[in-house]
C-alpha cells in the first residue's frame, strides 16, 4: 500500500478492464440495495445482527485484512528487498491460529452475554472501566482516519488508472461508492460485498499465478535468473536484512491481534461452535489470495535480470507492468478490480470501527448514551469518510507516514489490553489504562518526531514495532504492580468468557 501511495500508475482505460469495474460497482449496489433493507437497527448496522455464517465470516474477514497493499504494494516490496517482503504475510498462518485461538469464542460470547458491538466495548467490560474503552476508542478514532486517507488515496489512483480521471476524481468517487453501501447497510451491506470481493481476490490471485510462472520460464528458471544477478534476494532475509525482516514478522503477527477492522467481526457469528474449522478456512483463503503477491513480485524481478523488462522507475508499477507485457487484457480487468475491491473491503471496515467508537463507545466513556444510535453512526461515517477523503488529497510521504501510524496505533493500543487480558486474569484495569496511555503516546510522538527526522531509529527498527515492545512491557508491569486490585476488577460473567 505504501509503495502505491507513492507514484501514479499506468493508465489502464482498456474497454474491457472499464466495463469489468462497472459490472463490479454494479454488483455492489445490488448487495447494497438488499443489505439496506435488512438494516433496521444498530445491532444490523455495526454486526450484521450476529447472525453471518462461517464461511461468510473467513471470506470476508480475508477481504478486510487485505488492503490495496497486496496487489500493488506488496509485489513492489518483494521487488525490492526481495524475500525479506515475505514476511510481512508469512505471520498471516500464525495470526489467524493466534486470533481464533485467543480472540475469537471470547469475543463472540462476550457479544452474546453483555451486547456488545464493538472492540472498546470488549476493554471496557473486561475492566469495569470505561475510562479504558474510551481511551481505547480514541486510539481507534485517530489511527482509523490515517488508515482510510492512505486506502483512499490508493483507490482514487486505481480509479484514474482505470477510467482516466484526475486523482482528486478517483478519490472522490471511489469515496461515493463506499458511503452508498457503508451508509445505507452498514456492517452487513459491507460483510456480503466482502464475500465478493474477496472472491474476486481469489480468483484473480491464482490466474495471476499461472500467468507468471509461465512468463518467468518456471521455477527454476526463474530463481536461476535471480540468482545469478543477485544471490542475496533469495535468500532468506532479502537484501533488508535480519533485523528488518524479523521486525515486520513481530509487528505484523502480535500486532494483527489489536486490528479492530478484523477483531469486530467476530461479533458477527452465527454460530460460535463452527469457530473449529475456522483456522483452517482462513488460511487457504488468505494463502490464495496472497500468492500474487509474492508471485508478480519475483517474476518481474527475473524477467528485469533476463533483460525480458526494462527496470522499473517504481517499484509500485511491477503489477501494472506484469500485467500490460505477460497477461491478457481479461486477467488485468480483474487484478485491478481485485485492487479496488480489496480496498474498499478495508475501508469499509474501518468506516464502521469509527463510527462506532463516535457514536457508542466514547459517548460510553463520559456516561452518556445517544438517542438514535443507528442514526448517528450514519452520520459519523459520512463525516469520518469526508475528513479521510480530504486528507488523502494531501497525497504523497504525509499519506503513507498516516498508513503506518495507523497500524501501529492500532497493534500498541488494542493488543495487550484485548488479546492478554481476556486470557489473563493477572490483568488490570491500571495496566490497560497505562498501555493504551504508552501506545497512543509513543506511537504520536514518535511517528512525529520520525516523519520530521527529528530522530532516527537504527535500521531495521520501527516507530510500529517499538511502540508495540514497549506497550506490551508496560502493561504486564503495571498489572504486576497492582495485581492485589485484578481479582476485584473481574466479574463473574466476564471471568466465565475467559475460562471457556
Amino acid at each position: 500500500m505504501i509503495a502505491l501511495l507513492q507514484a501514479s500508475l499506468p493508465r489502464m482505460t482498456q474497454p474491457l478492464i472499464v466495463t469489468i469495474a462497472l459490472l463490479y460497482f454494479a454488483v455492489v449496489a445490488v448487495i447494497a440495495t438488499w443489505a439496506t433493507r435488512r438494516t433496521k437497527n444498530e445491532r444490523d448496522f455495526f454486526v450484521a445482527g450476529a447472525g453471518v455464517g462461517l464461511w461468510t465470516l473467513a471470506i470476508a474477514k480475508m477481504a478486510a485484512s487485505l488492503s490495496g497493499f497486496s496487489f500493488v504494494g506488496g509485489p513492489g516490496l518483494v521487488y525490492t528487498i526481495g524475500l525479506a517482503g515475505v514476511f510481512i504475510i508469512l505471520p498471516g498462518a500464525l495470526s489467524n491460529a493466534l486470533g481464533a485461538w485467543v480472540l475469537a469464542k471470547k469475543m463472540r460470547l462476550l457479544g452474546e452475554t453483555r451486547g456488545l458491538l464493538t472492540v472498546p466495548a470488549a476493554i471496557g467490560a473486561r475492566y469495569r472501566s470505561p475510562a479504558a474503552q474510551g481511551l481505547a476508542a480514541v486510539g481507534i478514532l485517530i489511527a482509523v482516519i490515517g488508515y482510510m486517507a492512505t486506502n483512499l488515496l490508493a483507490l482514487g489512483i486505481v480509479i484514474e488508472a482505470i477510467f482516466g480521471t484526475s486523482l482528486a476524481a478517483g478519490i472522490w468517487i471511489g469515496t461515493a461508492v463506499i458511503l452508498a453501501y457503508s451508509v445505507a447497510g452498514g456492517i452487513l451491506a459491507g460483510i456480503y460485498t466482502d464475500v465478493f470481493q474477496g472472491s474476486v481476490m481469489a480468483v484473480a490471485s491464482l490466474m495471476v499465478v499461472a500467468f507468471a510462472l509461465k512468463a518467468g520460464g518456471g521455477l527454476h528458471h526463474i530463481s536461476q535468473s535471480i540468482m545469478q544477478a543477485d544471490a542475496k534476494f533469495l535468500g532468506p532475509w532479502g537484501t533488508a536484512g535480519p533485523i528488518t525482516a524479523l521486525s515486520f514478522f513481530f509487528v505484523f503477527s502480535v500486532g494483527s491481534l489489536g486490528q479492530p477492522n478484523v477483531i469486530h467481526k467476530f461479533y458477527m457469528l452465527k454460530n460460535p461452535r463452527q469457530l473449529k474449522w475456522y483456522l483452517l478456512l482462513m488460511s487457504v483463503a488468505l494463502l490464495t489470495a496472497q500468492l500474487i503477491y509474492i508471485a508478480i513480485g519475483v517474476v518481474v524481478k527475473a524477467l528485469v535480470t533476463q533483460g525480458t523488462l526494462a527496470p522499473l522507475a517504481k517499484a509500485d508499477q511491477a503489477t501494472p507492468m506484469f500485467l500490460l507485457h505477460a497477461a491478457p487484457v481479461l486477467v488485468a480487468g480483474l487484478v485491478f478490480s481485485g485492487v479496488a475491491a480489496a480496498i474498499m473491503a478495508t475501508v469499509n471496515s474501518f468506516m464502521n470501527a469509527g463510527a462506532a467508537a463516535l457514536t457508542l463507545d466514547i459517548p460510553t466513556a463520559f456516561g452518556r448514551k445517544l438517542s438514535d444510535e443507528l442514526l448517528w453512526g450514519r452520520i459519523t461515517t459520512i463525516v469520518l469518510a469526508i475528513i479521510a477523503a480530504g486528507v488523502a488529497q494531501v497525497s504523497g510521504t504525509l499519506v503513507a507516514f498516516l498508513g503506518i501510524f495507523g497500524w501501529g496505533l492500532f497493534a500498541s493500543t488494542i493488543a495487550p489490553a484485548l488479546a492478554i487480558g481476556l486470557n489473563w486474569e493477572g490483568a488490570t484495569k491500571a495496566g490497560a489504562i497505562a498501555s493504551i496511555c504508552t501506545g497512543l503516546g509513543l506511537t504520536l510522538v514518535g511517528g512525529t518526531l520520525g516523519y520530521f527526522k527529528i530522530i532516527k531509529l537504527p535500521t531495521g527498527v520501527d516507530v510500529a514495532s517499538l511502540s508495540l515492545i514497549t506497550s506490551l512491557l508496560v502493561f504486564f508491569a503495571v498489572s504486576w504492580i497492582t495485581r492485589r486490585n485484578a481479582a476485584s476488577e473481574l466479574d463473574a460473567d466476564i471471568q466465565l468468557v475467559m475460562e471457556a
